[in-house]
């Protein structure tokens, strides 16, 4: 029997995940201003931004020898080009396509590259740590978890995200996209079902409480 061909809407579009995060930034829905990409206020609220520098260079500059940058997830890269400076070499990752050719147009340095990648589901480059700041946040728990199988290989990973302030359940299911755990009252917590992610060292760097009890942003560092 001949099979009755698929129309457009019944084939399954293979990153689900790119689509979701292209129109965030078509539509401009985590706020606009006159730049043509815009990663929101966690990238651009000087209360939120100022403190992360401070603690993310400190931790660059503790090392004698400069570490190799890996930034899944760099947005707009109004954070990551404050970085680059500090590190051997900086590797700024977004599964945006047209986001990464702007900030290869934009953003110059010896030690800088970009990479177009889905984090889930391609390899990723090689590295000293890794920063992933308010991506997972975003990711379904199928998605996390084949991240996170990939971190092994790197020595420190530095994971910013946003959760209830005080006790929350965590790991709430959620489909990848705009929006994040918090509306479930929930947060992601690498290190607990469904996860258990190994680590020999965590270490809490930053915590930033978020006004009218909006969250908390909490920065980690995970040793391998």
């Amino acid at each position: 029997m001949k099979q009755k061909k698929k129309t457009s809407k019944e084939i399954k579009k293979p990153w689900p995940t790119k689509d979701a995060m292209e129109q965030v930034y078509e539509r401009k829905l985590w706020g606009s201003n006159s730049a043509a990409f815009y990663s929101g206020e966690g990238s651009h609220d000087p209360e939120l931004v100022s403190p992360y520098l401070d603690c993310i260079i400190s931790f660059l500059n503790s090392f004698k020898n400069k570490l190799v940058v890996c930034d899944l997830g760099c947005g707009d890269f109004n954070v990551g080009k404050e970085l680059v400076k500090h590190t051997k070499r900086y590797i700024g990752v977004d599964i945006v396509s047209n986001l990464i050719a702007h900030n290869k147009r934009t953003f110059k340095a010896e030690n800088l590259e970009f990479q177009c990648l889905d984090i889930a589901v391609d390899n990723l480059p090689s590295g000293d740590c890794v920063l992933l700041r308010q991506v997972l946040q975003h990711l379904s728990n199928a998605e996390v978890q084949n991240i996170l199988n990939k971190l092994a290989d790197f020595k420190y990973i530095i994971i910013t995200e946003h959760v209830p302030e005080g006790h929350f359940v965590p790991n709430a299911a959620i489909i990848s996209g705009q929006g994040i755990r918090l509306k479930k009252k929930s947060g992601l917590d690498v290190l607990v079902a469904p996860f258990y992610f190994k680590v020999q060292e965590e270490k809490q760097l930053l915590s930033i409480p978020l006004k009218d009890g909006k969250g908390v942003i909490v920065t980690s560092l995970y040793t391998v």
